[in-house]
């Protein structure tokens, strides 16, 4: 028999995983229900009606959250050396060009978010293949290329999160911390779910959210009644 550890019996007690509740209760519960000795974040799960196969339905963007999502982002703009000071001005925590690029050949990659003026890109195929796979290459779509590198900065260090859809149909995201209390929390939630929603592709035919639960790093999920979403 597998032996429920004291922290997930108090996690359950009080959880009903098959009741559908309200974006309100379901904040409220998990707060309440938290037993780690660590700021937990609030994550969001929706399933949505999509094929990623489909180019217009491969679903990604950025989202600014109204206040932030509570941890601490190091970002790293890839720019000519004219431009170094300027970007940590910005608030980047390290710039340059081939001698960033050098660090993460040898495989330092001590950032969150990257960012790369436009002339920079032909250098950043150099590692396209390290930085890819973990997320962090500079894109056009998510803003992430840009000659304003400045701007750039002060939105991923002011609490942008990414959302991406999956290969199920699944967005991910964390949209803060507990210790936000529950109204921070709920209207950083309606500003990704504001954003996702709209960013429907014309092609998806009948509901767009086909499920939608949060949960806790180390919490339950819980499910969420649609006709909130709508």
């Amino acid at each position: 028999m597998v032996k429920i550890s004291k922290r997930m019996v108090k996690v359950n007690e009080g959880v009903n995983k098959e009741e559908l509740y309200t974006i309100a209760d379901a904040v409220k519960t998990l707060k309440e229900a938290s037993a780690v000795k660590f700021d937990e974040t609030l994550e969001v799960a929706l399933r949505l009606n999509v094929d990623p196969r489909q180019a217009d339905q491969n679903l990604r963007g950025m989202i600014s959250l109204p206040h932030g999502t509570g941890k601490t982002v190091k970002v790293a703009v890839f720019c000519d050396e004219d431009k170094v000071a300027d970007a940590k001005a910005a608030g980047a925590d390290k710039a340059g060009a081939e001698e960033l690029i050098a660090e993460i050949k040898k495989g330092t990659v001590d950032f969150d978010v990257a960012i790369a003026t436009p002339d920079m890109m032909p250098k950043m195929g150099q590692v396209a293949r390290v930085l890819g796979p973990k997320g962090l290459m500079p894109n056009p779509k998510l803003g992430t290329v840009t000659p304003n590198f400045a701007e750039a900065v002060k939105k991923a260090k002011a609490g942008q999160v990414e959302y991406r859809v999956e290969k199920l149909g699944i967005v991910h995201a964390g949209v803060g911390k507990l210790s936000f209390g529950e109204e921070k929390l709920m209207e950083n939630l309606k500003a990704f779910l504001d954003v996702v929603t709209k960013a429907r592709p014309k092609s998806v035919k009948g509901a767009f959210v086909k499920g939608l639960s949060l949960s806790t790093t180390m919490g339950v999920g819980l499910k969420i009644d649609l006709a909130e979403v709508k």
